[in-house]
């Protein structure tokens, strides 16, 4: 093929049409309108209005990945957070709970100490305050145990009442606590007094009516007693001291083949639930006199009777409740 033939031009890929510069003043020159156009009127704005709405779908499907992750990991912080607040409020719901509880045995103690304080200032034998620990460990008794004893003063023979009336007797004094022998134990017997027609008798501890009362025994069957009566203690004895509130008669049965009549009596005072008790002085408990007292009496004694003083009397021993 003869050279002149030949085509000497450049093949389309490397054909650069116009210069760079040449390019660059136009782009240049057509971003100045552009600019200068779109700040002074607004012709760019239909055109970017356009092709956002265009790309939109693009934009959120791309954006669909990144709004997932970021959402599970809100709502895992979320669930976390709500957890924590939920046993939060579960421990705070259990001590209300538990305040609430104790607020309630709080006023029931103190209901049960103000009327305890009632009943102290209305008795005139003196007395002090006890609280009940734990009921006796043997079964065929009825006995507590107090937070009272030999150190506090508390002395054998006690009476025992709460606020509604008698309770029992302290039969047993240790160094730090006491037991209380029951009303409704069967060894322990109380005198007794009818407040409506002044009858006196003694009534006896009788743990298996009705799961715990008493029993009038040795009563005329013909005797002036009511379903109702109220019996209180007598005095008699030395130990209780007279017009504390024993029992109230519950049931009378009279037989035409005996005598006697039986009587059953409920005990006013909680002989299952006592929480507080008061451990009065026995009214009949001997004082020892004064040094001084004695002393006068010893010089008084007239000399040279060594027998004198021999033939006086003693005072008879108070009898106890407890049989």
């Amino acid at each position: 093929m003869p050279l002149g033939t030949l085509d000497r031009t450049a093949p389309p890929l490397f054909n650069q049409g116009q210069s760079a510069l040449s390019k660059l003043i136009f782009f240049g020159a057509l971003s100045l309108f552009l600019m200068v156009a779109d700040a002074r009127f607004h012709i760019v704005q239909p055109i970017r209005a356009a092709i956002g709405a265009v790309l939109y779908p693009v934009q959120w499907v791309a954006l669909k990945p990144v709004q997932i992750v970021m959402g599970g990991g809100r709502y895992l912080e979320d669930l976390q957070t709500a957890q924590r607040n939920e046993a939060d409020a579960r421990k705070a719901l259990m001590m209300q709970a538990e305040r609430a509880s104790q607020a309630d045995t709080l006023a029931q103690d103190n209901a049960r100490l103000r009327e305890l304080l009632e009943l102290r200032q209305t008795t005139q034998t003196p007395g002090r305050a006890a609280e009940v620990l734990y009921d006796a460990a043997d079964p065929y008794t009825r006995k507590i145990v107090i937070d009272q004893g030999l150190a506090q003063g508390v002395a054998a023979g006690s009476p025992v009442i709460d606020a509604r009336g008698v309770l029992g007797q302290v039969t047993q004094v240790l160094p730090f606590t006491s037991e209380v022998t029951l009303v409704i134990d069967r060894d322990l017997a109380i005198p007794v007094q009818n407040t409506r027609t002044g009858v006196r008798s003694v009534a006896f501890g009788d743990a298996s009516a009705h799961g715990g009362g008493l029993e009038l025994r040795f009563m005329a069957a013909n005797a002036d007693l009511q379903e109702g009566d109220l019996l209180s203690t007598s005095g008699v004895d030395g130990i209780y001291p007279a017009g504390l509130p024993v029992a109230k008669i519950e049931r009378i049965e009279r037989r035409a083949d005996s005598a006697f009549a039986r009587i059953y009596c409920l005990p006013l005072a909680h002989v299952t639930a006592a929480r507080y008790v008061l451990v009065l002085e026995p009214t009949g408990a001997p004082t020892a006199p004064p040094p001084a007292a004695a002393s006068s009496t010893q010089r008084k004694r007239p000399e040279g009777k060594p027998g004198a003083g021999k033939n006086e009397k003693k005072p008879a021993a108070p009898a106890g409740g407890a049989r």
